[in-house]
């Protein structure tokens, strides 16, 4: 799948993760200054939504057992989790955010 638009960038707001749904993929949306960063937005531990999780820095919390992972990377930081989550490839165009899930 080629980078899809699933959002205005005004819309991600740093510190307030997002939920975008792509093809069949629902990722989450994090903003740390000019840069967006898109991971897969299950836990891999807990399968909990990332997305309503709390973002401290480059790292999300997961909701529901606390396992944390940096958004950059998807690498697991914290037990209970320690499978990381894909990360997606973004870029901004304009006002618009496009990612890319690959074979989705």
């Amino acid at each position: 799948m080629p980078f899809v638009r699933v959002i205005n960038l005004n819309d991600v707001v740093e510190g307030r993760p997002v939920l975008a749904v792509v093809g069949e993929t629902d990722v989450a949306l994090f903003r740390i200054g000019n840069d967006v960063f898109a991971i897969d937005d299950l836990c891999s531990h807990a399968q909990a939504s990332l997305s309503e999780g709390e973002q401290h820095g480059h790292v999300i919390e997961c909701p529901r057992h606390g396992g944390r992972f940096d958004i950059r990377t998807g690498k697991a930081k914290h037990f209970p989790a320690f499978s990381p989550v894909r990360t997606f490839p973004v870029k901004i165009e304009g006002d618009s955010v496009f990612v890319d899930v690959g074979d989705d």
